[in-house]
């Protein structure tokens, strides 16, 4: 038996209770308590945690590793629940030109954006491919980020899909066990069915998603729903059809329009609706009486210089309110998700306590996995966080661009 004792902990941050209910996901005015113990120590076995408490409670115990993180916090890693984290290449040229005064939309249909990183992709060898993930991967680990959901569609055929998707696979095999795999061809049309567009919707239907599921490539089936990309009909079919398949929904909505994608989403049950930068009282009333998780993506918003997600007004009327980083080459090339809190704090008036329930037990949820990762809870994953020295949870948000996460520790 492996063990590990972390003692002097300044602060065990987003703690559950013993004995109590476990946490699936914080609400609205819950979302501004972070549960926590000051001057804490923490018991980990095998990979998992085992026990808590405060110091004047630390039971006579030997272990196999000890841990002094006076002056430190203890939080659970960050859950980054919706990425794009593998692609070929980046897209400065297209930042230069959004400089320029090009919109975001206004690059796409010169074919830039999506179909300029599946022009990259589908150019670029396997193994290139999955080497240059694994930098991004190991690059976020280090910086707190701990269970990570990432996205295929940036092949938008089915030799490039198949091959981002078995990318991902192999970082899960070989890196990181807590990642979720989503299937994300309707991410735009590639040129070859720009004038047949029903045409596309079937060759994801008919032939990539029978294959997809059957080697068992993803968890999730995902679709750009917005204007100029998938109109609410086209999702409405393809989710269905990854219904059929096992793959349960977790889409984009919302992102440059009022588009219905947030109702499409609560329709098809999806587990999440990510980016929501138009939201009014309509999405909201709807999410309300819904289990789809609202996520929440302004490091997007940030890079292209959008309006950003009405955070406030939805977690004030109750919603359990997620974020996460979009790691993409186009619009948020960043998943650091110290600096998406900052934002979060910032420009979206989010409290740290809210930022941080967003990203560790909400976060958690939003991949399915609040039964073993998102906060310190006996049973749960030992996938922890330790600090530098540091003066509380407001630091993480207020110190932006430095990484104040000293060590991870794994399962």
């Amino acid at each position: 038996m492996k063990s590990t004792l972390i003692t002097n902990i300044r602060q065990l941050v987003q703690v559950e209770a013993p004995g109590n209910q476990p946490v699936d996901r914080v609400y609205g005015e819950q979302m501004k308590q972070l549960p926590s113990i000051d001057n804490a120590w923490l018991r980990l076995e095998n990979g998992f945690i085992h026990s808590f408490g405060a110091m004047d409670t630390l039971p006579e115990k030997s272990s196999d590793q000890f841990i002094n993180a006076a002056g430190k916090l203890v939080l659970p890693a960050w859950c980054d629940s919706h990425t794009h984290l593998v692609f070929a290449a980046n897209r400065e040229s297209e930042f230069a030109d959004r400089i320029r005064g090009l919109s975001y939309e206004e690059i796409a249909k010169r074919g830039g954006g999506i179909l300029n990183s599946a022009a990259k992709l589908n150019a670029t060898d396997e193994n290139r491919l999955y080497d240059l993930s694994v930098e991004r991967l190991e690059r976020v680990m280090k910086q707190g980020t701990g269970p990570i959901e990432m996205k295929s569609g940036y092949g938008l055929c089915l030799e490039g899909e198949l091959k981002m998707l078995r990318v991902i696979r192999r970082l899960k095999e070989n890196n990181n066990p807590a990642i979720r795999a989503t299937f994300l061809a309707a991410h735009a049309y590639p040129v070859a069915y720009r004038e047949n567009k029903p045409a596309y919707i079937d060759h994801i239907i008919n032939d990539m998603l029978p294959i997809v599921a059957g080697e068992g490539l993803a968890d999730y089936i995902d679709v750009f729903c917005e204007e100029g990309f998938f109109s609410v009909a086209d999702t409405d079919r393809i989710l269905e059809a990854g219904w059929k398949y096992g793959l349960k929904p977790k889409i984009h909505a919302n992102q440059l329009h009022y588009s219905g994608g947030v109702q499409a989403g609560i329709r098809n049950r999806a587990i999440s609706v990510d980016h929501l930068e138009c939201v009014g009282d309509e999405e909201i009333n709807a999410l309300k009486v819904s289990d789809t998780l609202p996520v929440l993506l302004p490091g997007a918003a940030f890079f292209l210089g959008m309006h950003y997600q009405p955070a406030r007004k939805m977690l004030d009327a109750g919603l359990p309110v997620c974020l996460a980083t979009d790691y993409n080459p186009g619009s948020c090339p960043s998943g650091n998700v110290s600096l998406l809190l900052s934002i979060a704090c910032t420009q979206l008036r989010m409290t740290p306590e809210e930022a941080i329930n967003s990203v560790t037990i909400n976060g958690a949820a939003a991949m399915e996995w609040q039964h073993e990762y998102g906060s310190i809870a006996i049973g749960k994953k030992a996938d922890l966080i330790i600090t530098r020295q540091v003066e509380s949870v407001a630091t993480l948000p207020y110190d932006f661009g430095n990484n104040n996460i000293e060590q991870r520790i794994r399962p």
